[in-house]
């Protein structure tokens, strides 16, 4: 009853109950003890030494944890952490049995205290230090982020345990029978680390992550210094604890004044810190779990500092020992709740080498130098001024504002890391190296290409001079007309069409030698460019050519510089010999070549009598004749034309050519196509590919117009539209997206998924159940389909998490969302943990709440029962699951659910097989008759 209830509060998973309760009870031993010697320890010093000892107590505190993290780092680089962790824990058995036997022989007192109160210091720091080095080695970042609260508890629950104890035992046996209890209490964390250590550790392997690599002998300080995710951690703890040991200060100072006699001064503290570790409690228990899960980590650490503001400013308006009690119980209440839970959860995203050689630096020996600072300030600032309590507050608010500042820092820090790590693991991250570059040297760098470059480079060089029409280049560009390449010559005199604005080139002669036709019509082009005033001499010369070649290009040009000049149409009489050449490719139908060069003049001319024409080329057998003829219509310009070639998207080989034909059109196409897709004017096979031909455009028109159709019931339409939307926004981030639209249509991807979901487990379970039983119960036919439907709603699944991350990559950076959807699909366990932790950290709001259980079920092996027993779904009955596939959009799913229930003839299945009789896709009609007369021939 307990564990089904601790299970079902902190989400305690199959296999994790037992070692998460062994690492509570690890952490409630330690901090037990931490509560029964610091009360007793602080009681005896204030009360023997005084409060003015305190600051040179945090001094020696300083200086003796450097001294001590120097040896504890060459222990850990030496020996295993199992191992340095006993030995801390005997040392410390023997240090308070030590102390037991000198307090009942009355003989602490002076440097002995001094002793006992810095060693319980860093007791304090480096048992929690350690285990929390343990409690990452023993859960991955996904498990930390559920059951760090859980296990956290524990320290709270300790702490309350510890305090009370000591309230209630040091008036009745004395601080020095205290430290024996303390002794016991913590020689039980023995077994406990050994058991956990055997069960989680050696037997998952993760023992191999904390081997120490012998080539990484650097000191923990220049790690840190290193790493700006570290040394903004290192900042906030010491920035913390400079706060924390002036809050103590005047916690010690207030009280002490108040209670002069040390075992009511023990009992005070004890109380008080009791009191602030059940309140705690209480607020892991209820609310860690759902700020750190909900709000994040930034948010988290937000708390106790404002929490501590928020005292300081009461304490500074009314400076008394209660004012006091509430700052100390923000830093007690939330420090070993939230901020304790948010805290190690930022050092999650790092490699554990690094974690485990640094960790204990900072919280031991950051915090003891912080501690020093602290009584630096309070005895040269505070006391060598003679300031009285008012200017500690002044001074706390100050340092909290610094505190603040860098947990903005480490925010981002943290978000970058978990970034970089998806990138190493996933094999996304690319180093690029910055070349500085200027006008000159890729000037220099685009003619060392005209004169030296591949054909390839040549040719790419020259398409990006056409975007830029720079005239420096003209020279460099004639020269290009002798390469032996003629795909070369023709880009070149394409570009001298722009360039070249002094006198025209003497090659002209030679190239209309070239037997090529694209070069040939380039080259007329290029001498019309130099007769502005009159182009008859062109025409003349060249339309009644002797070679075909040469009077057909000069045709073409003719019908293209006559579409808007009548009076050039009637002086050689343009429709006439268009009709000529129509009838001379009829004549000769082997000619394909020239057959092409009429279908693009009929195209160019964009004449009316002539577009039936082209419809009837598009029906020719010669597939080089249909390319042609899409793209002399994408020439017209005509949108009734336009409509004709839709058709065309659906086969392969002429998909390009259409593409290429929309794209003459330009944006005007847009809303044809949208509409073509919107009242199903083509067949589904042909409506999937217009997506792909809108997103050709990369405009904000295309974006508008897939948007429009961006809900489109069919699912693979949708991914069509996303894929076209995703790649439009990873070429032209610059373009808007309707972001309310991109996030609605999220939460309808989102509802579908627990559909499919939901169905796949009811397939599922009755699929394992058939195993059961005889192949005369169940036949072939019928475990056959259902393993079909099966593959279907797997597929299904796979699609629709596709069509969620690019529709992720609309509202985010859209690297971050791929390297994260990399991340999720890839086979390394700890890649798809860093990529739901960095979705985590990602993503924001309702879109959070709602993402974030899908992102994480992924991870699961959703063909396994016993994985999709841990998905918390509502299970439908088959009936509810087949009514719900059948009322869905996917034709694939309802034929393979129509085709199951023939197979399995149940008569209950009847009416919704009757409701699909009338259906308007003739397949659903077929199946749904097929799947009546298989169960009515059974009955």
């Amino acid at each position: 009853m307990v564990e089904k209830l601790i299970k079902k509060i902190f989400d305690v998973r199959e296999g994790e109950f037992k070692v998460s309760l062994w690492m509570l009870a690890y952490i409630f031993l330690v901090i037990a003890v931490l509560l029964i010697i610091k009360p007793t320890v602080n009681a005896l010093f204030l009360s023997e030494l005084g409060i003015e000892q305190l600051p040179f107590a945090f001094l020696l505190v300083a200086i003796t944890a450097v001294t001590t993290s120097y040896f504890y780092s060459k222990a850990v680089s030496r020996f295993p952490l199992k191992k340095v962790i006993e030995i801390t824990i005997v040392s410390s058995i023997l240090i308070l049995i030590g102390l037991g036997i000198l307090l009942s022989l009355h003989v602490v007192s002076g440097v002995l205290l001094y002793f006992f109160y810095i060693w319980v210091a860093i007791y304090a720091v480096l048992s929690a230090s350690q285990f929390w080095v343990l409690a990452n080695l023993v859960f991955n970042i996904r498990e930390a982020k559920r059951l760090f609260g859980f296990i956290g508890s524990g320290a709270i629950i300790g702490g309350i345990f510890g305090g009370y104890l000591t309230s209630i035992l040091a008036p009745l046996i004395g601080n020095e029978n205290l430290m024996f209890v303390a002794a016991l209490l913590l020689f039980f964390c023995i077994p406990l680390l050994r058991k956990i250590w055997h069960i989680r550790v050696k037997k998952n392997g993760s023992i191999k992550k904390h081997k120490n690599l012998a080539s990484n002998t650097e000191p923990p300080l220049k790690l840190i210094l290193k790493s700006k995710h570290l040394t903004y951690i290192a900042s906030i703890v010491a920035v913390s604890v400079v706060v924390a040991k002036l809050v103590d200060y005047l916690f010690s100072e207030f009280a002490s004044s108040a209670i002069t006699d040390a075992d009511e001064l023990t009992s005070f503290f004890a109380f008080w810190f009791s009191t602030f570790n059940l309140l705690s409690l209480v607020i892991q228990l209820f609310f860690t779990h759902r700020i750190v899960g909900i709000w994040g980590v930034g948010f988290s650490l937000l708390l106790l500092p404002m929490g501590i503001f928020g005292g300081s400013i009461l304490f500074l308006m009314l400076p008394e020992l209660s004012a006091v009690v509430v700052i100390k119980a923000m830093d007690g209440i939330l420090k070993q709740s939230i901020h304790k839970s948010a805290s190690e959860l930022l050092t999650l995203p790092l490699p554990f080498d690094l974690k485990n050689r640094t960790k204990s630096f900072i919280d031991v020996v950051v915090d003891s130098l912080a501690t020093g600072i602290a009584g630096c300030l309070l005895i040269f600032v505070v006391r060598g001024l003679d300031l009285p309590s008012f200017y500690i507050g002044i001074l706390i608010i100050v340092l909290v504002c610094l505190w603040l500042y860098f947990i903005y820092k480490v925010r981002i820090e943290y978000y970058k890391t978990f970034r970089t790590n998806l990138e190493l693991l996933t094999n996304s991250f690319k180093k690029t190296k910055k070349i500085a570059t200027t006008k000159e040297s890729v000037v220099a760098g685009m003619r060392s290409v005209f004169k030296k470059g591949s054909e390839e480079q040549i040719l790419f060089m020259l398409d990006k001079l056409m975007e830029i029409n720079d005239r420096r280049f003209a020279e460099d560009v004639e020269l290009l007309l002798d390469h032996p390449s003629n795909k070369v010559k023709l880009s070149a005199i394409q570009n001298l069409y722009y360039l070249n604005f002094k006198s025209m080139t003497a090659e002209v002669s030679e190239l209309l030698k070239i037997d090529d036709h694209d070069l040939t019509i380039a080259t007329l082009a290029y001498i019309l460019s130099f007769s502005h005033k009159d182009k008859s001499f062109v025409f003349d010369a060249y339309l009644e050519d002797s070679n075909k070649r040469i009077s057909s290009a000069a045709l073409y040009c003719l019908a293209r510089e006559a579409k808007n000049n009548h009076s050039l149409k009637q002086r050689y009489s343009l429709l006439d010999r268009i009709s000529k050449a129509l009838d001379n490719s009829k004549k000769n139908i082997e000619d394909i070549p020239y057959t092409e060069t009429v279908i693009e003049i009929l195209g160019v001319a964009n004449m009316p009598i002539y577009h039936n024409t082209l419809l009837e080329f598009l029906k020719n057998k010669n597939e080089e004749i249909v390319k042609t003829t899409i793209k002399s219509i994408g020439t017209t310009m005509d949108p009734s034309l336009g409509q004709h070639i839709i058709p065309y998207l659906e086969q392969k080989r002429y998909r390009p050519a259409v593409i290429e034909a929309f794209k003459q059109y330009g944006p005007h196409i847009l809303p044809l196509l949208r509409k073509n897709v919107q009242e199903r004017l083509q067949s589904l096979s042909v409506i999937r590919f217009i997506p792909m031909a809108m997103q050709s455009f990369y405009s904000k028109e295309a974006v508008h117009h897939l948007l429009a159709i961006l809900k489109d019931n069919d699912l693979t339409v949708r991914l069509e539209v996303v894929r076209a939307l995703s790649a439009i926004r990873a070429s032209h981030p610059q373009l808007k997206f309707n972001r309310y639209k991109v996030v609605s249509v999220i939460f309808d991807e989102c509802k579908l998924h627990h559909q499919t979901l939901s169905s796949m487990h009811t397939q599922i379970i009755i699929s394992y159940r058939n195993r059961t039983k005889s192949k005369k119960e169940i036949g072939d036919a019928e475990r056959n389909a259902r393993t079909s439907l099966l593959e279907l709603l797997e597929r299904r699944l796979d699609s629709g998490l596709e069509r969620i991350f690019k529709l992720l990559g609309l509202r985010y950076q859209q690297n971050d969302v791929a390297i994260a959807y990399e991340g999720l699909l890839s086979q390394k366990q700890e890649a798809q943990h860093n990529a739901i932790e960095f979705l985590d950290n990602l993503l924001t709001g309702e879109l959070k709440r709602k993402l974030l259980p899908i992102i994480e079920e992924t991870a699961l092996d959703i063909s396994s029962e016993e994985e999709l027993q841990k998905i918390k779904h509502k299970i439908p009955t088959e009936l509810e699951c087949f009514r719900l596939l059948l009322l869905g959009n996917d034709l694939k799913i309802k034929l393979a659910v129509l085709f199951l229930i023939a197979q399995q003839k149940e008569p209950r299945y009847l009416g919704i097989v009757e409701s699909h009789l009338n259906d308007t896709d003739p397949k659903v009609r077929s199946f749904a008759l097929d799947a009546f007369t298989a169960i009515s021939d059974s009955r």
